[in-house]
């Protein structure tokens, strides 16, 4: 089926950046959805929301789907915690992100996961170490067996990215695609 058809239905879907500041989360969408990078640091206020268009397999259905994501961006300041659970609601997923050279970042994923969790009981959660081209491939590895989350259903895998290099950024955000589809 072309993209062009006009019978074709877009399917459009919520999904939330979420993480401490500093850990990639603007990068990683910046880099998905303009296929660029900046080192200049620049910190989200509040929310800010960008789209993509992409085709995807869904997980339920044998064709390909036209998805539009709605990829918010949420600040990961500490204080903007108390209003964080009215920007993620109605999201069907999240990318819950972490620095790899900042461990207490990787400490707060569970947490991150939880409030997500809180407001989108049926939400589907990929986690983004990221960062990864900063970490030796061992330390990496360890990192990524850490970080499997197996015990909650709603996570569905944990990757390794890097907004730089474009190291599985793509990935992450078609595969959550597809299983939201």
């Amino acid at each position: 089926m072309d993209l062009g058809d006009p019978e074709r239905v877009m399917i459009s879907k919520k999904i939330c950046m979420v993480g401490d500041f500093s850990v990639g989360k603007t990068s990683l969408i910046r880099r998905f959805v303009e296929g660029e990078f900046s080192d200049q640091y620049l910190s989200t206020v509040g929310v800010k929301i960008s789209r993509k268009s992409v085709e995807v397999q869904g997980s339920k259905k044998p064709e390909l789907v036209k998805a539009q994501l709605l990829i918010w961006d949420l600040e990961g300041s500490t204080k903007f915690k108390k209003i964080a659970p009215s920007y993620l609601k109605g999201a069907a997923g999240a990318l819950v992100v972490a620095d790899v050279t900042r461990p207490d970042t990787i400490e707060h994923l569970t947490d991150h996961i939880k409030l997500f969790l809180e407001v989108n009981p049926e939400g589907l959660i990929m986690v983004a170490l990221n960062k990864s081209d900063l970490v030796e491939e061992s330390k990496l590895t360890k990192l990524l067996d850490q970080c499997q989350f197996e015990e909650q259903k709603e996570v569905l895998k944990t990757y390794a990215t890097s907004a730089k290099t474009g190291d599985a950024v793509d990935d992450i955000f078609k595969t959550l695609a597809s299983q939201l589809i």
